[in-house]
C-alpha cells in the first residue's frame, strides 16, 4: 500500500505538508478529509497501528470540537464512543493525516516526515 494523505485544502498546515511531499517527490494518494473522511473501521485501524493515544486523533483546536464540548467528553467517553464521534465528521480529525497502512502521522512536523517518509 502506498501513502494516503488525508488533508483539508483550506488548512495551512495541510498545504505545508503537501508542499513538503511534492518537493521531496513522495508519491501519495490525496484524500479530502471532509468530503471523504476515513470510515470508523479505518480510523480504528489507524489508531491501533499508530501507537498514539486516541485523543491525538482529534482536531482539538477546531470549531466543531469546541461546539460539541468534546474536551469534557474525552475524559469520560469509552474508546468506542470516541471512535464513533471521530468518524461522524472529518473536521474533527487532526490533519493532515498521512499513512502507509502501518505508520501514521498526525499534523505536520517536517523532521517526522523526513524520518518516516522521505525514503519512500
Amino acid at each position: 500500500m502506498g501513502l494516503t494523505f488525508y488533508w483539508y485544502p483550506k488548512c495551512g498546515t495541510c498545504r505545508n505538508a503537501k508542499k513538503w511531499l511534492d518537493n521531496h517527490e513522495v508519491s501519495y494518494k490525496e484524500v479530502h478529509i471532509v468530503e471523504n473522511p476515513p470510515s470508523r473501521s479505518e480510523l480504528e485501524l489507524l489508531y491501533k497501528s499508530s501507537g498514539l493515544e486516541l485523543k491525538k486523533f482529534f482536531n482539538t483546536s477546531g470549531m466543531k470540537y469546541r461546539e460539541l464540548g468534546l474536551k469534557d467528553k474525552m475524559k469520560t467517553a469509552s474508546e468506542d464512543e470516541l471512535l464513533d464521534i471521530l468518524a461522524s465528521d472529518g473536521m474533527l480529525i487532526k490533519r493532515p493525516l498521512l499513512t502507509d497502512g502501518e505508520k501514521v502521522t498526525l499534523g505536520f512536523k517536517e523532521n517526522e516526515y523526513e524520518s518516516l517518509f522521505s525514503a519512500k
